[in-house]
């Protein structure tokens, strides 16, 4: 695939997700997908690198939390062979009224035609305050 089609199939992932699309931002990802959060997987609740299928339970868990899903912004994308780098928004509420309002990096490596491997970078602390803290603390 030449540079254009990677950087379709790395933002389809995120226009899959705003679309409440679990299935299809699977579809993305080649089957033995890995996808790694920043943090160490010790001392976060969802850090460290997981299989696909670990990742598809991470994604449909946000998704019943949230009221009306996650609005997943590319905000820029540039690419170089089969790497992907991207920077990405997202905004969601949750059901008990707090905000998911993010701000991510991720670099994606695509093999024939989908996301083989994932690095996200994000705010970790407003991860945990949003999706672990307790409602009302």
């Amino acid at each position: 695939m030449d540079i254009e089609q990677n950087k379709a199939v790395a933002k389809q992932f995120y226009e899959r997700f705003t679309a409440n699309d679990i299935t299809g931002v699977m579809a993305t990802m080649t089957e033995d997908a890995t996808f790694w959060i920043l943090g160490k997987a010790a001392t976060g609740r969802v850090t460290g690198e997981f299989s696909k299928p670990q990742i598809e339970k991470v994604f449909t868990g946000m998704l019943a939390r949230l009221k009306s899903g996650l609005k997943m912004d590319v905000q820029s994308c540039i690419a170089e062979g089969d790497q992907v780098a991207l920077q990405v928004t997202s905004y969601g509420e949750l059901k008990d009224g707090r905000v998911y309002d993010q701000q991510y990096h991720a670099w994606m490596q695509i093999r024939d035609g989908k996301i083989a491997k994932v690095r996200e970078y994000l705010d970790t602390l407003h991860v945990e305050q949003v999706w672990f803290a307790q409602s009302g603390s």
